[in-house]
């Protein structure tokens, strides 16, 4: 939930700095030595990342009734000089007028992308970068002091079948494929400064087209994975009441011999679950709309819809703009895709550990199908009892422990 808050903060942040005005106080500057135009503190101010007011830029975009007459030596075209033209169609107040397209097309320079990518340099990859290693840290951190998690009873030599293949197939290529997803996609958004000083341009240039390639196929896996996993596992994770009891206790992670009952998804797994599920289904569909952008666009509508609950003006957003050109969208969405991105890739790392090295036989369960009767008995008992009562047409109980190999 934390990192859910962290992400929506991020979005927050920079919807408040795309949709607000560039609003800052005026500096008071005298520009009259420059005839209205930026000074040198202007340009000091904004190498030191200060803000500027620009009113006095958004302003200067000519005045046809005053202007000198167009056959005279200083006279301009329309009253308009070209640095005033562009001026104008930069801050939106050029009347342009377009046969097709609607409002969005007569967007010709569209400012927001340099708030983009300032955004994606700075706030996303620095507080991302965080998250991912602050949750390295903490997992190394828990580990160093709780150890791994080990079978507390005696072993059984006897496993059960907790996972089919079928099941073990649709997990592995939902996580193989966003481990391939969430590399490729660190080194599309580290890449420049972070492998260019190491590998050179040339090669990372090669990286980088590899990396958008088998970012843009390896997708498609991700989505099958999500809908096959969904399919098979949602009746299983459903909240039920054994999830308070599991919550109460923490699932025994920070005690030994201390093992909440629970069925075959414990109120962890299922937070695992859902998270992946909704954040993944986020993910592909912010995914799609980059690249389809013109087919597949979400944020004016999801604009739209918000603006009709009033939450945009209570939180002092305003009105959020319901018509957006295919480059505002993509903007939004290649942001919204990463931090959302982020946070699935902190949950997994939680998930992994806890797979792996964190908790002894919790592997088997994905990794052969078969797991310890004894492991199952302490983290899923309730699951055990279920599989060992139940019976086929033969009177043999389903999922009946079988002896180790």
């Amino acid at each position: 939930m934390t990192r859910l808050v962290v992400a929506i903060l991020f979005v927050v942040g920079f919807m408040i700095q795309a949709i607000a005005q560039e609003a800052s106080e005026t500096s008071g500057t005298d520009r009259t030595a420059t005839g209205g135009a930026q000074t040198l503190e202007d340009i000091l101010k904004r190498q030191r990342g200060e803000a500027v007011d620009d009113q006095f830029r958004r302003d200067a975009t000519g005045d046809p009734d005053s202007a000198a007459a167009i056959s005279s030596q200083l006279g301009t075209l329309g009253g308009t000089s070209d640095a005033e033209l562009w001026r104008a169609l930069r801050y939106g107040s050029a009347d342009v007028t377009v046969s097709s397209g609607g409002l969005p097309a007569t967007v010709l320079v569209q400012d927001g992308g340099m708030r983009w990518l300032e955004f994606r340099q700075g706030p996303l990859a620095r507080y991302g970068g965080y998250l991912l290693l602050g949750t390295i840290a903490a997992l190394a951190l828990f580990y160093l002091t709780r150890g791994r998690i080990r079978i507390d009873g005696e072993k059984t030599g006897r496993t059960i079948t907790r996972f089919k293949a079928i099941e073990r197939f649709g997990h592995w290529l939902l996580a193989g494929s966003f481990i391939l997803l969430g590399i490729t996609g660190l080194i599309t958004l580290f890449g420049r400064f972070g492998l260019i000083p190491l590998i050179g341009k040339e090669t990372y240039a090669d990286i980088a087209l590899a990396s958008k390639w088998i970012h843009n196929n390896v997708a498609w896996a991700f989505m099958l994975g999500l809908v096959m996993v969904f399919v098979m596992w949602v009746i299983h994770n459903l909240p039920d009441r054994t999830d308070i009891n599991w919550i109460r206790k923490a699932g025994g992670l920070f005690s030994s011999n201390s093992h909440p009952p629970a069925k075959k998804f414990n109120a962890g797994q299922k937070l695992i679950f859902w998270s992946v599920i909704l954040l993944g289904g986020s993910i592909s569909a912010s995914g799609l709309s980059l690249l389809f952008p013109f087919e597949l666009p979400m944020f004016a509508k999801t604009f739209a819809a918000l603006n009709a609950t009033g939450i945009p003006q209570l939180v002092g957003l305003g009105v959020l703009p319901e018509q957006l050109a295919p480059h505002e969208e993509m903007q939004y969405a290649q942001l919204w895709h990463a931090i959302v991105s982020f946070v699935l890739m902190a949950i997994v790392i939680a998930h992994i550990y806890i797979g792996s090295i964190g908790m002894e036989g919790a592997f088997d369960a994905m990794g052969s199908g078969d797991v310890e009767e004894q492991w199952a008995r302490e983290h899923h008992s309730l699951w055990v009892a279920e599989v060992t009562s139940s019976a086929d047409g033969e009177g043999k109980p389903e999922s009946a422990p079988a002896p180790a190999e």
